[in-house]
């Protein structure tokens, strides 16, 4: 766990990520290049999407997403806000019981996992 700029607590997996998907890659061991892709699909979704860019004339900071990628998205961060809520309202609440004190961190877990395991994937790609 790392503390972030702003004052959370973060999880945080060591070594370099996917140029594509973000996942940790595997320790690479021995001489070679060094890998940026987790897989030959990362690899060809890359190039795609540089392709693409190139010919929107997209700059390097711009993006382009589906609507329906970032309605999910929100989707998710409005859950982990009304548990966040609803944990916080719990707590000012009184002295909170180890049992309410249980459901609430599964509240946040739970709300929070979809958000951790998520990875945005180009239109037409389906995992």
């Amino acid at each position: 766990m790392t503390k972030s700029t702003t004052g959370v607590r973060v999880r945080t997996e060591s070594g370099p990520r996917c140029r594509w998907c973000r996942r940790v890659l595997p320790e690479q061991k021995g001489a070679g290049r060094k890998r940026v892709f987790c897989s030959q699909a990362c690899r060809q979704w890359d190039w795609v999407g540089r392709q693409r860019a190139r010919e929107l004339k997209l700059s390097e900071d711009e993006l382009v997403v589906a609507r329906q990628e970032i309605d999910s998205l929100y989707d998710d961060l409005y859950v982990l806000a009304c548990a966040v809520d609803d944990t916080e309202r719990e707590l000012k609440a009184g002295r909170p019981t180890v049992t309410s004190l249980k459901e609430a961190m599964e509240w946040i877990l739970d709300a929070a996992r979809p958000l951790r395991d998520r990875t945005l994937t180009p239109s037409g790609q389906h995992e």
